[in-house]
């Protein structure tokens, strides 16, 4: 039986790494992955093709595939592709996610049971969308939901038209099939087309035909360059590769001021007609030809797009979050049934899900240039990260299965957390001024992150003492000493990190703000943080709570950290307030109630307790055993 579970352990390890390592191999006859790394700048920063496909979908669609009409699933980069170069076809796509269709009061719209639609399914309601979207209130926090609603639709719209001519001017599939040509004809009627424009300001006779001709491509392309939204024409070396790039409007405008025009744009229109009528060979010479240009001319920056794409096809954090539910299986199944040989997997599979997860914030490191934590998304990912390094320490230690189950469940949930913060579109984006110092972003937010983590795996824990010694009979001394000393351990760790990087966020406020401490939403949540921690530590050391009440403190913890972590950003208020989002509410009180449970529930009276503390006979009984169950040190001071 030892020797089945551990074949399925191998089995499934196997199928998750798999399921990463592999990539998605497209055999469409193009070169969709050499046009997935194609490099473009967004929001000032250089990022392949990919990145744009995925981030985007994710906004529009809250996941990472789309279905055709015919059943077919297409990647982020296909879908990109047909909408950028076929978008008569993406137009049939259903990516366009709507919680409540039936609340928009719009005919015909919603479908039973349907929460993805087209844009062609949208399209006869524009005008009623437009004028539901001028009424809602300009200012999103005081929006309602179906106000949210509202203007969700109305901004993927906007960002599904802009990439749509990203790479071509505004046109139907008429225009799109002759590019190429239209580009020649322009560049060959700008000189005479200035010369008639000359004229008619000197009131001489003009050619009226090829003046409104040129006029016409100035007014298209003046349009396109208000529109795309991707600069795909970098600028000509020498010049530093983040200087500002130009998108394809701005292109064509240039060359009216007797600019060539960038090989760039001529290849996009190239590889777009080839797409369109099915050239693979042509579409592939294009997008080597395009690559090829990018790496002689900007040698040093193909690397780091090359490893996003690469980073984009493993997925570190969503293989991390499935090694960490097995983790956590694991260590359950050796409480019941042989606890040496499943603890010492479920110890081995976090040492891999650590890695795992240590790779993907590293990548994110090499590719923005930065400490791992820079914004929201990326301090869910960190903490995760910290709470599991903890549980590693804790396990080595123990060897009880305990420290692995809940750092896994706190990775896995801090990385869900995260997750759902990716839904706002791209996690690596450009540095918010305030937050542009790299010494401070790896000194006090890494340091006050490690404390996030610590009070997170010390209120696991403290959940895991209360639901044993509720529920459990077989919850003994040994246990709860080995638990009442993790939870002491990592308590005290967190005060320390808290304690250390608020007063480092003090220093970097007055540096940046002439202040060292401004009663800051923020700065009183990371106090807060620091008191919760030293009332615990007062609390055990002066003997005022048993274990039972220190639980419950460490659970307070969970609830002050969630506070400090996140509800601090829902007050829209304050210097901190960048990282703010209102779209976690609801979840922050659904954790903050879950938390009051678990704390009301160690909170009940002994004779509930199933374990040996609820079965003792007497007061002095119960005592003997809680005064047990403390650590030699805790036990000498409380005398």
């Amino acid at each position: 039986m030892k020797k089945l579970i551990y074949s399925l352990i191998l089995l499934l390890v196997a199928y998750i790494l798999w399921g990463g390592l592999r990539s998605a191999k497209i055999d469409s006859g193009f070169d969709v992955a050499s046009f997935a790394e194609l490099p473009v700048q967004v929001g000032g920063r250089i990022k392949p093709l990919d990145s744009v496909a995925r981030n985007t979908l994710l906004i529009l669609s809250a996941r990472q595939k789309v279905i055709t009409p015919e059943g077919a699933t297409l990647s982020p980069i296909e879908w990109f592709m047909d909408l950028t170069m076929r978008p008569e076809v993406a137009d049939t796509y259903r990516v366009f996610k709507i919680e409540f269709p039936d609340d928009l009061g719009l005919a015909g719209l919603a479908e039973k049971g349907q929460r993805y639609y087209s844009y062609n399914d949208l399209q006869p309601h524009f005008e009623e969308l437009r004028q539901l979207y001028s009424q809602i209130d300009p200012e999103p926090q005081k929006r309602s939901a179906y106000d949210k609603q509202i203007a969700d639709i109305n901004d993927g719209l906007m960002r599904y038209h802009r990439i749509m001519h990203s790479l071509h001017p505004v046109g139907g599939p008429d225009r799109l099939d002759r590019l190429v040509d239209e580009y020649q004809s322009y560049t060959a009627t700008i000189g005479p087309g200035l010369v008639e424009l000359r004229k008619q300001q000197a009131g001489e006779d003009y050619d009226a035909a090829l003046l409104n001709r040129f006029i016409a491509f100035g007014d298209d392309y003046l349009k396109l360059s208000q529109i795309a939204m991707l600069r795909v024409v970098p600028p000509p070396p020498p010049v530093d590769p983040m200087e500002d790039w130009k998108n394809i409007g701005l292109e064509l405008l240039d060359v009216m001021k007797g600019d060539p025009l960038s090989p760039y744009v001529t290849s996009y229109a190239a590889l777009t007609m080839a797409y369109r009528s099915g050239d693979m060979e042509t579409f592939n010479n294009e997008v080597s030809t395009l690559r090829q240009r990018f790496i002689g001319d900007f040698p040093s920056e193909i690397d780091r797009v090359h490893f996003e794409y690469v980073f984009n096809s493993l997925q570190p954090f969503y293989m991390s979050m499935q090694l960490y539910v097995l983790i956590f299986l694991i260590a359950c199944l050796s409480w019941l049934r042989w606890p040496k040989e499943l603890g010492r997997a479920a110890f081995w599979l976090l040492m891999l899900a650590f890695a795992v997860h240590t790779f993907g914030l590293l990548a994110r490191m090499y590719i923005q240039g930065r400490p791992p934590i820079t914004n929201l998304y990326s301090s869910a990912v960190f903490v995760g990260w910290g709470a599991v390094l903890l549980g590693v320490f804790i396990e080595k230690f123990y060897k009880n299965g305990i420290g692995a189950a809940m750092a896994s469940l706190v990775g896995f949930s801090t990385l869900i957390v995260a997750h759902h913060l990716a839904m706002s579109g791209d996690t690596l984006e450009m540095m918010r001024a305030v937050l542009d110092s790299n010494f401070w972003l790896a000194t006090h937010v890494i340091i006050i992150t490690f404390g996030y983590s610590a009070m997170f795996l010390a209120g696991a824990l403290a959940i895991v003492f209360i639901m044993l010694g509720v529920f459990t009979r077989s919850f003994h001394k040994e246990t709860a000493r080995s638990l009442s000393g993790m939870v002491y351990g990592i308590t005290a760790f967190g005060v320390l990190f808290s304690l250390v990087g608020t007063i480092l966020g003090g220093i970097w406020a007055d540096q940046s703000w002439g202040r060292f401490w401004g009663w800051d939403p923020k700065e009183n949540g990371a106090l807060m943080i620091v008191v919760m921690g030293a009332i615990y530590l007062h609390a055990r050391w002066g003997g005022l709570f048993r274990e039972r009440g220190l639980m419950a403190l460490a659970i307070c913890g969970n609830i002050v950290t969630a506070w400090s972590w996140f509800g601090t950003n829902l007050l829209g208020v304050g210097l901190h307030s960048y990282g703010f989002t209102d779209s976690g509410f609801y979840w922050l009180v659904a954790f903050w109630l879950s938390q009051s449970v678990f704390i009301a529930t160690g909170l009940l009276p002994w004779r509930y307790w199933r374990s040996e503390f609820g079965q003792a006979n007497d007061r002095k009984e119960r005592k003997r055993i809680l005064i047990a169950s403390e650590p030699v040190e805790s036990t000498a001071q409380s005398r």
